[in-house]
């Protein structure tokens, strides 16, 4: 009988011979660092902020251990953070007290609001070493919660796409005028990345980007962000303007169009239920393609770190680069600070 602990006992006869062991190239560290085909740095990251009105004002989100809705003074601290880590882009929300909101969602477009508040106060602190994503959508600004401004219709209450138009380029001119790089449509409205690239054009913001939220799909994983936002709709849901789950097709399809309007980058939203989708749009675009890492996602494995079912730092790094192995060139993750802070990535 072979010694089975000494392999050096076995007969000649049972030798294997192999021409390709794979294993060879994951013998060491360093060598599987050497040949990794996917690479996180920090330049990948975009990292998303919630912006409140005042001063010295932090509230911790339930919903999202370890974020908190920001004053702008202290968000800049937040900011100066980042930008000793290495991360150079920030995605902002602005969130209103519900006495400031009103069914067309006015204040989107006030230039004193959070959001140009912040582009404004980056700008003078930080100058060109951060890149400004402000998110353009009408959802937190209104008080019926839904995305776009709403119509009675013989079949009930709808979103009026075209009007609804007209509010996000004035929201998105104020951001320009303050000094965002890149303004990020997340309404799905039909031909609203055509429409804001013409407004901004004619106002001469030809240097300021659209991020298009081209593939938005209408997602359970979005609870979280609703509070943290205080953007959950009074009534209904959003699927007649989000994406149907079971289509993927159709995904395809408004990302050519978000290109053809001038969208500069594409975003897949979420992005850990969706990297079939990631993986297929890579292919059929030379654009820069951005995965929202979003907070339903970033709760589930908090929620699991805390409770013992897995370790927190290698569920978040796989999860991270199996994002960026489908085919994201940046991904916005609630988690981008604190791996890059805890060298996670």
């Amino acid at each position: 009988m072979p010694d089975l602990k000494n392999p050096q006992t076995l007969p000649v006869d049972q030798a294997v011979e192999l021409l390709h062991r794979p294993r060879r190239l994951r013998a060491s560290q360093p060598l599987r660092d050497s040949v990794a085909e996917t690479h996180l740095r920090p330049a990948n990251f975009i990292a998303p902020f919630f912006l409140v009105p005042g001063q010295g004002i932090e509230e911790p989100i339930t919903a999202l251990p370890g974020v908190s809705r920001l004053s702008v003074d202290l968000w800049l601290k937040q900011l100066e953070r980042a930008l000793k880590l290495g991360l150079r882009s920030v995605l902002l929300f602005g969130v209103l007290p519900e006495n400031s909101k009103d069914p067309l969602g006015n204040n989107a477009a006030d230039p004193t609001g959070p959001v140009p508040t912040a582009i404004r106060a980056a700008r003078a602190a930080f100058g060109d070493e951060i890149v400004l994503y402000t998110d353009v959508c009408l959802c937190a600004h209104t008080t019926h919660g839904h995305c776009g401004v709403l119509q009675d219709t013989p079949r009930g209450v709808r979103i009026d796409n075209d009007t609804t138009l007209r509010q996000l380029a004035e929201m998105a001119l104020t951001h320009a005028e303050a000094g965002a790089d890149f303004v990020a449509p997340s309404d799905m409205m039909d031909g609203r990345v055509g429409y804001l690239r013409q407004t901004l054009d004619q106002a001469r913001h030809t240097g300021v980007g659209i991020l298009s939220y081209a593939v938005k799909y209408a997602s359970a994983f979005y609870g979280p962000f609703r509070e943290a936002a205080h953007s959950a709709p009074s009534f209904g849901d959003r699927a007649t303007y989000q994406m149907d789950t079971r289509n993927s097709r159709e995904a395809l399809r408004e990302a050519v169009l978000d290109g053809a309007e001038g969208a500069d980058l594409l975003m897949v939203k979420p992005a850990l239920a969706y990297l079939d989708i990631l993986a297929r749009l890579r292919p059929t675009t030379h654009l820069p393609l951005v995965a929202y890492n979003v907070s339903g996602e970033y709760a589930m494995l908090k929620a699991a770190a805390q409770a013992g079912a897995l370790d927190e730092a290698r569920a978040v790094r796989e999860a991270l680069t199996a994002i960026k192995r489908a085919g994201a060139d940046l991904i916005i993750s609630y988690h981008a600070l604190e791996a890059l802070e805890q060298q996670w990535i």
